[in-house]
Protein backbone atom coordinates (compact mmCIF):
# COMPACT_ATOMS: atom_id res chain seq x y z
CA UNK A 1 0.00 0.00 0.00
CA UNK A 2 1.46 3.28 -1.11
CA UNK A 3 2.05 5.96 1.29
CA UNK A 4 -0.22 9.09 1.12
CA UNK A 5 0.68 12.08 -0.72
CA UNK A 6 1.65 15.43 1.43
CA UNK A 7 -1.56 16.80 0.62
CA UNK A 8 -3.65 13.23 1.03
CA UNK A 9 -1.75 13.29 4.78
CA UNK A 10 -4.26 14.87 7.52
CA UNK A 11 -1.67 15.45 9.77
CA UNK A 12 1.05 16.59 6.88
CA UNK A 13 -1.64 18.89 5.49
CA UNK A 14 -2.86 20.86 8.29
CA UNK A 15 0.88 21.21 9.62
CA UNK A 16 1.60 22.52 6.22
CA UNK A 17 -1.52 24.86 5.78
CA UNK A 18 -1.58 25.98 9.54
CA UNK A 19 2.10 26.96 8.87
CA UNK A 20 1.29 28.47 5.81
CA UNK A 21 -1.48 30.67 7.32
CA UNK A 22 1.35 32.34 9.86
CA UNK A 23 3.54 32.84 6.68
CA UNK A 24 0.64 34.13 4.74
CA UNK A 25 0.88 36.86 7.88
CA UNK A 26 3.92 37.20 7.83
CA UNK A 27 4.36 38.53 3.77
CA UNK A 28 1.03 40.29 4.06
CA UNK A 29 3.07 42.87 6.87
CA UNK A 30 5.84 43.00 4.60
CA UNK A 31 3.97 43.78 1.40
CA UNK A 32 1.80 46.25 3.38
CA UNK A 33 4.54 48.10 4.23
CA UNK A 34 5.95 48.54 0.57
CA UNK A 35 2.35 50.14 -0.14
CA UNK A 36 2.43 52.33 3.31
CA UNK A 37 5.92 54.00 2.95
CA UNK A 38 4.27 55.08 -0.66
CA UNK A 39 1.51 56.70 1.25
CA UNK A 40 3.67 57.52 3.68
CA UNK A 41 5.83 59.29 1.48
CA UNK A 42 3.02 61.76 0.59
CA UNK A 43 1.56 61.71 3.82
CA UNK A 44 4.68 62.63 6.04
CA UNK A 45 6.13 64.29 2.91
CA UNK A 46 9.33 61.75 3.43
CA UNK A 47 11.86 61.55 0.82
CA UNK A 48 13.36 59.20 -0.80
CA UNK A 49 16.15 58.29 2.00
CA UNK A 50 14.08 57.99 4.95
CA UNK A 51 11.67 55.89 3.04
CA UNK A 52 14.60 53.75 2.54
CA UNK A 53 15.69 53.95 6.29
CA UNK A 54 12.12 53.05 7.36
CA UNK A 55 12.67 49.74 4.91
CA UNK A 56 16.01 48.92 5.92
CA UNK A 57 15.51 49.25 9.59
CA UNK A 58 12.70 47.16 9.69
CA UNK A 59 15.50 44.65 7.63
CA UNK A 60 17.53 45.50 10.89
CA UNK A 61 15.31 43.92 12.97
CA UNK A 62 14.96 40.62 10.70
CA UNK A 63 18.00 40.31 10.78
CA UNK A 64 18.22 39.91 14.57
CA UNK A 65 15.23 38.12 15.00
CA UNK A 66 16.67 35.53 12.30
CA UNK A 67 19.56 35.04 14.45
CA UNK A 68 18.18 34.88 17.75
CA UNK A 69 14.67 32.64 17.10
CA UNK A 70 17.13 30.62 14.84
CA UNK A 71 19.45 29.42 18.15
CA UNK A 72 16.42 29.71 20.47
CA UNK A 73 14.48 27.10 18.13
CA UNK A 74 16.90 24.32 18.97
CA UNK A 75 16.74 24.83 22.20
CA UNK A 76 13.61 25.49 23.06
CA UNK A 77 11.59 24.08 20.46
CA UNK A 78 9.98 24.87 16.68
CA UNK A 79 6.66 25.46 18.24
CA UNK A 80 7.11 27.82 20.98
CA UNK A 81 9.41 29.89 19.13
CA UNK A 82 7.33 30.16 16.09
CA UNK A 83 4.09 31.24 18.45
CA UNK A 84 6.51 34.09 20.16
CA UNK A 85 7.57 35.76 17.14
CA UNK A 86 4.12 35.57 15.48
CA UNK A 87 2.70 37.72 18.40
CA UNK A 88 5.92 39.77 18.75
CA UNK A 89 5.43 40.81 15.08
CA UNK A 90 1.67 41.37 14.95
CA UNK A 91 1.49 43.01 18.10
CA UNK A 92 3.87 45.16 16.80
CA UNK A 93 2.48 45.65 13.45
CA UNK A 94 -0.86 46.77 15.12
CA UNK A 95 0.71 49.46 17.45
CA UNK A 96 2.71 51.10 14.62
CA UNK A 97 -1.23 52.66 13.53
CA UNK A 98 -0.67 54.54 16.19
CA UNK A 99 2.97 56.16 15.27
CA UNK A 100 2.97 59.75 15.85
CA UNK A 101 6.26 60.56 14.18
CA UNK A 102 9.01 58.85 11.88
CA UNK A 103 11.27 57.86 14.61
CA UNK A 104 8.16 55.93 17.04
CA UNK A 105 7.39 53.99 13.74
CA UNK A 106 10.99 53.40 12.92
CA UNK A 107 11.05 51.44 16.14
CA UNK A 108 8.52 49.97 16.01
CA UNK A 109 8.96 48.56 12.35
CA UNK A 110 12.20 47.25 14.38
CA UNK A 111 10.36 44.94 16.61
CA UNK A 112 7.72 44.35 13.93
CA UNK A 113 10.77 42.99 11.87
CA UNK A 114 12.20 41.39 14.81
CA UNK A 115 9.03 39.29 14.92
CA UNK A 116 9.16 38.55 11.35
CA UNK A 117 12.87 37.72 10.97
CA UNK A 118 12.57 34.89 13.61
CA UNK A 119 9.36 33.28 12.24
CA UNK A 120 10.38 32.46 8.73
CA UNK A 121 13.19 30.59 9.40
CA UNK A 122 11.68 28.64 12.23
CA UNK A 123 8.22 27.79 10.61
CA UNK A 124 10.49 26.62 7.21
CA UNK A 125 12.55 24.21 9.56
CA UNK A 126 9.86 22.67 10.71
CA UNK A 127 8.01 21.73 7.44
CA UNK A 128 11.16 20.35 6.09
CA UNK A 129 11.75 18.41 8.95
CA UNK A 130 8.21 16.49 9.25
CA UNK A 131 8.76 15.65 6.18
CA UNK A 132 10.68 12.95 4.39
CA UNK A 133 13.66 13.33 1.86
CA UNK A 134 11.41 12.71 -0.93
CA UNK A 135 8.23 15.59 -0.05
CA UNK A 136 10.05 17.93 2.45
CA UNK A 137 11.47 20.21 -1.01
CA UNK A 138 7.92 20.82 -2.50
CA UNK A 139 6.28 21.05 1.20
CA UNK A 140 8.90 23.92 1.95
CA UNK A 141 8.15 25.90 -1.38
CA UNK A 142 4.66 24.91 -1.03
CA UNK A 143 4.94 26.73 2.40
CA UNK A 144 6.81 29.83 0.74
CA UNK A 145 3.48 29.89 -1.85
CA UNK A 146 1.71 31.38 1.43
CA UNK A 147 3.78 34.29 0.68
CA UNK A 148 2.53 35.42 -2.31
CA UNK A 149 -1.10 35.02 -1.13
CA UNK A 150 -0.51 37.33 1.87
CA UNK A 151 1.80 39.78 -0.48
CA UNK A 152 -1.79 39.55 -2.85
CA UNK A 153 -3.50 40.08 0.03
CA UNK A 154 -1.40 43.29 1.04
CA UNK A 155 -2.17 44.46 -2.44
CA UNK A 156 -5.67 43.96 -2.15
CA UNK A 157 -5.84 46.06 1.32
CA UNK A 158 -3.38 48.26 0.23
CA UNK A 159 -5.53 49.30 -3.17
CA UNK A 160 -8.73 49.39 -1.19
CA UNK A 161 -8.18 50.61 2.71
CA UNK A 162 -5.10 52.77 2.40
CA UNK A 163 -6.83 55.54 -0.78
CA UNK A 164 -10.34 55.93 1.40
CA UNK A 165 -9.21 54.60 5.08
CA UNK A 166 -5.32 55.43 5.35
CA UNK A 167 -2.43 53.88 5.99
CA UNK A 168 -3.15 53.81 9.72
CA UNK A 169 -5.77 51.41 9.07
CA UNK A 170 -3.65 48.78 7.34
CA UNK A 171 -1.51 48.73 10.37
CA UNK A 172 -4.32 47.65 12.23
CA UNK A 173 -5.09 45.00 10.26
CA UNK A 174 -1.80 43.43 10.73
CA UNK A 175 -2.37 42.88 14.24
CA UNK A 176 -4.88 40.02 12.91
CA UNK A 177 -2.37 37.31 13.42
CA UNK A 178 -2.03 37.42 17.42
CA UNK A 179 -5.48 36.05 17.16
CA UNK A 180 -4.45 33.27 14.97
CA UNK A 181 -1.66 32.27 16.97
CA UNK A 182 -4.46 30.91 20.01
CA UNK A 183 -5.45 28.57 17.43
CA UNK A 184 -1.84 27.83 15.95
CA UNK A 185 -0.83 26.76 20.00
CA UNK A 186 -3.05 23.68 19.67
CA UNK A 187 -2.66 23.25 15.58
CA UNK A 188 1.14 22.36 15.50
CA UNK A 189 3.55 20.77 17.35
CA UNK A 190 7.13 20.16 17.29
CA UNK A 191 8.79 17.48 14.78
CA UNK A 192 9.47 14.12 15.71
CA UNK A 193 13.22 14.43 14.48
CA UNK A 194 13.51 17.16 16.68
CA UNK A 195 11.77 15.22 19.96
CA UNK A 196 13.61 12.61 19.67
CA UNK A 197 16.75 14.93 20.24
CA UNK A 198 15.43 16.96 23.06
CA UNK A 199 18.03 15.42 25.68
CA UNK A 200 20.96 15.61 23.19
CA UNK A 201 20.38 19.19 22.83
CA UNK A 202 23.84 21.39 22.05
CA UNK A 203 24.86 24.85 23.98
CA UNK A 204 24.89 27.73 21.58
CA UNK A 205 28.66 27.77 21.13
CA UNK A 206 28.89 24.27 20.28
CA UNK A 207 26.06 24.91 17.51
CA UNK A 208 27.56 27.88 16.08
CA UNK A 209 30.62 25.95 16.17
CA UNK A 210 29.41 22.87 13.97
CA UNK A 211 27.62 25.20 11.68
CA UNK A 212 31.38 26.78 10.50
CA UNK A 213 33.28 23.26 11.07
CA UNK A 214 35.40 21.36 8.06
CA UNK A 215 32.11 19.62 7.08
CA UNK A 216 29.51 22.62 7.02
CA UNK A 217 32.31 25.24 6.15
CA UNK A 218 32.03 25.15 2.44
CA UNK A 219 27.83 25.20 2.43
CA UNK A 220 27.33 27.92 4.84
CA UNK A 221 30.18 30.36 3.04
CA UNK A 222 27.85 29.57 -0.05
CA UNK A 223 24.65 29.70 1.49
CA UNK A 224 25.19 32.99 2.93
CA UNK A 225 26.56 34.42 -0.24
CA UNK A 226 23.37 32.86 -1.77
CA UNK A 227 20.77 34.68 0.75
CA UNK A 228 22.52 37.79 0.90
CA UNK A 229 22.21 38.40 -2.98
CA UNK A 230 18.64 37.06 -3.29
CA UNK A 231 17.88 39.37 -0.40
CA UNK A 232 19.31 42.60 -1.36
CA UNK A 233 17.97 42.10 -4.63
CA UNK A 234 14.28 40.78 -2.84
CA UNK A 235 14.36 43.81 -1.18
CA UNK A 236 15.66 46.52 -3.33
CA UNK A 237 13.24 45.99 -5.66
CA UNK A 238 10.26 44.96 -4.25
CA UNK A 239 9.52 46.90 -0.85
CA UNK A 240 10.64 49.59 -3.68
CA UNK A 241 8.24 48.57 -6.43
CA UNK A 242 4.83 50.92 -5.82
CA UNK A 243 7.20 53.81 -5.53
CA UNK A 244 8.56 52.60 -8.61
CA UNK A 245 5.65 52.69 -10.48
CA UNK A 246 5.19 56.06 -9.09
CA UNK A 247 8.68 57.49 -10.08
CA UNK A 248 7.46 56.24 -13.68
CA UNK A 249 4.41 58.64 -13.91
CA UNK A 250 1.74 56.28 -12.32
CA UNK A 251 -0.85 57.67 -9.85
CA UNK A 252 -0.74 55.83 -6.33
CA UNK A 253 -4.05 53.84 -6.84
CA UNK A 254 -2.76 53.12 -10.44
CA UNK A 255 0.68 52.04 -9.33
CA UNK A 256 -0.58 49.67 -6.34
CA UNK A 257 -3.13 47.52 -9.07
CA UNK A 258 -0.14 47.65 -11.46
CA UNK A 259 1.25 45.91 -8.55
CA UNK A 260 -1.30 43.84 -7.38
CA UNK A 261 -1.14 42.34 -11.17
CA UNK A 262 2.26 41.53 -11.01
CA UNK A 263 2.00 39.66 -7.41
CA UNK A 264 -0.38 37.15 -9.30
CA UNK A 265 2.36 35.94 -10.94
CA UNK A 266 4.02 34.87 -7.29
CA UNK A 267 1.92 31.89 -7.21
CA UNK A 268 2.75 30.06 -10.59
CA UNK A 269 6.20 30.91 -9.69
CA UNK A 270 6.30 28.51 -6.19
CA UNK A 271 4.15 25.72 -7.76
CA UNK A 272 6.33 25.51 -10.78
CA UNK A 273 9.21 25.34 -8.56
CA UNK A 274 7.60 22.84 -6.05
CA UNK A 275 6.82 20.91 -8.95
CA UNK A 276 10.46 20.95 -10.97
CA UNK A 277 12.52 21.28 -7.10
CA UNK A 278 11.95 17.52 -7.17
CA UNK A 279 12.50 16.59 -10.49
CA UNK A 280 15.08 18.12 -11.18
CA UNK A 281 16.82 19.16 -8.37
CA UNK A 282 17.22 22.04 -5.64
CA UNK A 283 20.58 23.72 -7.59
CA UNK A 284 18.75 23.64 -11.19
CA UNK A 285 15.87 25.66 -9.40
CA UNK A 286 17.55 27.57 -8.27
CA UNK A 287 20.09 28.88 -10.96
CA UNK A 288 17.23 29.00 -13.34
CA UNK A 289 15.36 30.85 -11.95
CA UNK A 290 17.72 33.36 -10.23
CA UNK A 291 19.04 33.97 -14.43
CA UNK A 292 15.90 34.49 -15.09
CA UNK A 293 14.72 36.86 -11.77
CA UNK A 294 18.17 39.00 -13.07
CA UNK A 295 17.29 39.38 -16.85
CA UNK A 296 13.76 40.39 -15.73
CA UNK A 297 14.99 42.70 -13.87
CA UNK A 298 16.98 44.49 -16.35
CA UNK A 299 13.99 44.22 -18.37
CA UNK A 300 11.40 45.78 -15.71
CA UNK A 301 13.82 48.65 -15.43
CA UNK A 302 14.07 49.39 -19.37
CA UNK A 303 10.29 49.05 -19.97
CA UNK A 304 9.06 52.18 -22.31
CA UNK A 305 5.74 50.89 -22.08
CA UNK A 306 2.54 50.20 -20.03
CA UNK A 307 2.13 46.76 -21.53
CA UNK A 308 6.28 45.50 -21.39
CA UNK A 309 6.21 47.14 -17.71
CA UNK A 310 3.41 44.66 -16.63
CA UNK A 311 4.38 41.65 -18.37
CA UNK A 312 8.27 42.32 -17.55
CA UNK A 313 7.25 42.56 -13.96
CA UNK A 314 5.04 39.39 -13.76
CA UNK A 315 8.09 37.42 -14.84
CA UNK A 316 10.51 39.54 -12.27
CA UNK A 317 7.70 38.59 -9.56
CA UNK A 318 7.79 34.97 -10.94
CA UNK A 319 11.28 33.80 -11.35
CA UNK A 320 12.61 35.53 -7.99
CA UNK A 321 9.62 34.39 -6.28
CA UNK A 322 10.19 30.58 -7.13
CA UNK A 323 13.75 30.94 -6.13
CA UNK A 324 13.00 32.40 -2.65
CA UNK A 325 10.98 28.95 -2.35
CA UNK A 326 13.88 26.82 -3.82
CA UNK A 327 16.04 28.43 -1.69
CA UNK A 328 14.18 27.97 1.95
CA UNK A 329 13.44 24.49 0.86
CA UNK A 330 17.38 23.88 0.05
CA UNK A 331 18.47 25.42 3.92
CA UNK A 332 17.61 23.01 6.33
CA UNK A 333 18.43 20.44 4.11
CA UNK A 334 22.16 21.47 4.75
CA UNK A 335 22.12 20.65 8.47
CA UNK A 336 21.85 18.27 10.95
CA UNK A 337 18.11 18.70 13.43
CA UNK A 338 20.70 19.32 15.96
CA UNK A 339 21.64 22.57 14.37
CA UNK A 340 19.34 22.82 11.29
CA UNK A 341 17.47 25.65 12.65
CA UNK A 342 20.53 27.45 14.06
CA UNK A 343 22.16 27.07 10.55
CA UNK A 344 18.91 28.15 8.87
CA UNK A 345 18.68 31.13 11.42
CA UNK A 346 22.18 32.37 10.69
CA UNK A 347 22.09 32.12 6.82
CA UNK A 348 18.60 33.95 7.39
CA UNK A 349 20.34 36.80 9.66
CA UNK A 350 23.37 37.33 6.99
CA UNK A 351 20.88 37.21 4.79
CA UNK A 352 18.90 39.97 5.97
CA UNK A 353 21.84 42.14 6.13
CA UNK A 354 21.49 42.45 2.12
CA UNK A 355 18.04 43.31 2.98
CA UNK A 356 18.81 46.41 5.44
CA UNK A 357 21.15 47.71 2.53
CA UNK A 358 18.88 47.27 -0.77
CA UNK A 359 16.50 49.42 -0.17
CA UNK A 360 18.57 51.87 1.69
CA UNK A 361 20.47 51.84 -1.42
CA UNK A 362 17.81 52.65 -3.56
CA UNK A 363 16.49 55.24 -1.49
CA UNK A 364 20.27 56.85 -1.60
CA UNK A 365 20.49 56.57 -5.57
CA UNK A 366 16.75 57.99 -6.26
CA UNK A 367 17.53 61.06 -3.99
CA UNK A 368 20.48 61.29 -6.29
CA UNK A 369 18.20 61.43 -9.73
CA UNK A 370 19.86 57.67 -10.94
CA UNK A 371 18.11 56.23 -13.38
CA UNK A 372 15.92 53.17 -12.45
CA UNK A 373 17.82 51.29 -14.86
CA UNK A 374 21.25 51.65 -13.50
CA UNK A 375 20.03 50.96 -9.84
CA UNK A 376 18.22 47.82 -11.20
CA UNK A 377 21.94 46.63 -12.91
CA UNK A 378 22.87 46.94 -9.16
CA UNK A 379 20.38 43.82 -8.75
CA UNK A 380 20.71 42.05 -11.90
CA UNK A 381 25.10 41.82 -10.97
CA UNK A 382 24.57 40.94 -7.38
CA UNK A 383 21.52 37.82 -8.59
CA UNK A 384 23.88 36.33 -11.01
CA UNK A 385 27.07 36.34 -8.87
CA UNK A 386 24.95 34.52 -6.26
CA UNK A 387 23.64 32.09 -8.77
CA UNK A 388 27.06 31.56 -10.46
CA UNK A 389 28.55 31.15 -6.67
CA UNK A 390 26.13 28.51 -6.13
CA UNK A 391 26.29 26.39 -9.03
CA UNK A 392 29.87 25.95 -8.86
CA UNK A 393 30.65 25.34 -5.15
CA UNK A 394 27.13 24.62 -4.17
CA UNK A 395 25.66 21.39 -2.67
CA UNK A 396 22.46 19.05 -4.26
CA UNK A 397 20.54 18.02 -1.56
CA UNK A 398 17.46 16.06 -3.71
CA UNK A 399 17.02 13.14 -1.41
CA UNK A 400 20.00 13.22 0.98
CA UNK A 401 19.64 12.89 5.32
CA UNK A 402 21.58 15.77 6.56
CA UNK A 403 21.59 13.29 9.87
CA UNK A 404 22.95 10.13 8.24
CA UNK A 405 25.40 12.24 6.58
CA UNK A 406 26.18 14.09 10.04
CA UNK A 407 26.81 10.90 11.77
CA UNK A 408 28.92 8.72 8.82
Amino acid sequence: MSKPSLLQDPAKRKLLFSAGISWLFDAMDVGIISFIVAALAVDWKLGAQQVGLLAAINSIGMAVGAAIAGASADRYGRRSVLLITLLIFSVASGLSALATGFIMLCTLRFITGFGLGGELPVASTLVSESFSATERGRAVVLLESFWACGWIIAALISYFVIPTYGWRAAFLIGALPALYALYLRRAIQDSPRFNAQRSRRLTLKVRVTSVWSANFRKSTITLWILWFTVVFSYYGIFLWLPSVMVLKGFSLVKGFQYVLIMTLAQLPGYFTAAYFIEKFGRKFVLVTYLLLTAFSAIWFSSASTEAMLIIAGISLSFFNLGAWGAMYAYTPELYPTSVRSTGVGLAASFGRVGGIIGPYLVGLLVSRHHSITSIFTIFFIAIVFGALVLLFFGKETKGTDPDQAASS
